[in-house]
C-alpha cells in the first residue's frame, strides 16, 4: 500500500517527438532523448515522484494506428498498479491529437492521463519543454483531474482530447479544443489483439472528381474519411464515387476543411451535404478528420455496423 505521506507517483510514458530531440550539426532534428533526460527535473519542481518508461522512439508523423495503440497498452499496464495517480505522455506534436484521441476513446479509469510535447527541441536554450512537462506532470497529480479522461497540457492550457487540434505550425501555444467542448462519449471496447483496418484521408478540392475515393477503396480501405468544403459539400463526382463506396461496404464519413464548426447535411445540387448523406456518408459533426479517422478505425476494428457508426458519430461530434 502506498505511502499516504509520500509524493504522487506519475507514470511517464516516452514516445520521441520533438520534445525527445536535438539538432545535429545540419539542424536537423532527430528524436535522441527518452526517460530522465526529457524530464529534465521537472519530476522535482513538480513535487512528484516519476516511473518512466521507454514506449516508442519516433517522430509523431510517421506513427500507425498499431504504434499509437501500444501507448494506449502501456497506459492501461501503468494504471493497473493502484499507487500511480496519473499518467503522463510525452509525445510529438505533428500525430499528438490523434493519439490523444484513441486513448480518450478507451480510457475508462478516474485517474487522468495527460499528453504533453513541445514546439522546439530538448537542446532549445529557449525551449518551451520544460514548462509544458511541469503542467503535464502537476495535472497528472491533482485530484481535480480525477474523471476529465485523456487531456493536454501545452502551452499553458489543459485541454480535453476530444475536439483538440493543431492550430499553428510554430506557435507555442499550437493547440485549441472547440467550444462549447465536445461529448466524450461511451469507453469503446479494447479489442486486444485485432488488427487495424485501413481508414484513409480524402482531402477533395472545388470540382474535384471520384478518382481519389476510388483510389481508397481499391487499395483495401475499410473507411474513408471525407475532407470536404464548407459545411461538408463537394461535387457530384465525388458524390457518386462516395455511393459507389458505400454499396462496396466502405464506410464514408464527411468532415470540413474548415476549422470550425459543425457539418451539415442541408445542401443539394448534385454535391451538397445533403447528396452526401444521401449517397451512404455520415457527418462527423466537429471532428475535423483526424480524429475522424481515428474514431472510424477504433468502431470498425470492434466489429461496428454502418447503424453503430453513425450513432457513435451522432453522439460525439
Amino acid at each position: 500500500m502506498a505511502d499516504p505521506g509520500a509524493a504522487p507517483l506519475v507514470a511517464v510514458l516516452t514516445t520521441g517527438g520533438t520534445i525527445a530531440s536535438t539538432r545535429d550539426e545540419r539542424g536537423v532534428s532527430t528524436p535522441s532523448r527518452s526517460g530522465a533526460g526529457v524530464l529534465g527535473g521537472a519530476d522535482a519542481l513538480a513535487g512528484v515522484r516519476v516511473r518512466t518508461a521507454e514506449v516508442l522512439n519516433a517522430d509523431s508523423s510517421t506513427l500507425t494506428l498499431e504504434q499509437a495503440g501500444a501507448v494506449r497498452e502501456a497506459c492501461a499496464a501503468a494504471l493497473r498498479d493502484p499507487a500511480v495517480h496519473g499518467v503522463v505522455v510525452l509525445h510529438g506534436t505533428d500525430s499528438m491529437e490523434e493519439t490523444a484521441f484513441l486513448l480518450d476513446l478507451h480510457h475508462g479509469d478516474e485517474r487522468p492521463v495527460v499528453l504533453t510535447g513541445s514546439q522546439r527541441t530538448a537542446d532549445d536554450p529557449a525551449g518551451d519543454a520544460p514548462a509544458n512537462v511541469l503542467a503535464a506532470l502537476r495535472t497528472a497529480a491533482d485530484g481535480r483531474a480525477r474523471g476529465r479522461g485523456v487531456l493536454v497540457a501545452f502551452g499553458g492550457r489543459v485541454l480535453p482530447a476530444a475536439g483538440t487540434t493543431k492550430r499553428h505550425t510554430t506557435a507555442l501555444d499550437a493547440f485549441a479544443a472547440p467550444e462549447p467542448a465536445l461529448p466524450r462519449g461511451a469507453v469503446l471496447p479494447w479489442p486486444a489483439g485485432a488488427a487495424w483496418p485501413r481508414v484513409d484521408v480524402v482531402a477533395v478540392h472545388p470540382g474535384a472528381d471520384g478518382a481519389l475515393v476510388d483510389a481508397a477503396v481499391a487499395a483495401g480501405a475499410r473507411g474513408v474519411v471525407l475532407q470536404a468544403l464548407g459545411s461538408g459539400n463537394t461535387a457530384p463526382a465525388v458524390v457518386e464515387a462516395v455511393g459507389r463506396a458505400a454499396r462496396a461496404g466502405t464506410a464514408v464519413v464527411v468532415t470540413t476543411r474548415v476549422p470550425e464548426g459543425p457539418v451539415a447535411a442541408t445542401y443539394g445540387g448534385g454535391g451538397g451535404g445533403h447528396d452526401l448523406a444521401a449517397a451512404g456518408a455520415v457527418g462527423t459533426g466537429r471532428l475535423r478528420a483526424g480524429q475522424a479517422r481515428v474514431l472510424l478505425a477504433a468502431l470498425l476494428r470492434a466489429g461496428a455496423d454502418a447503424g453503430r457508426v453513425a450513432a457513435e458519430f451522432r453522439a460525439r461530434g
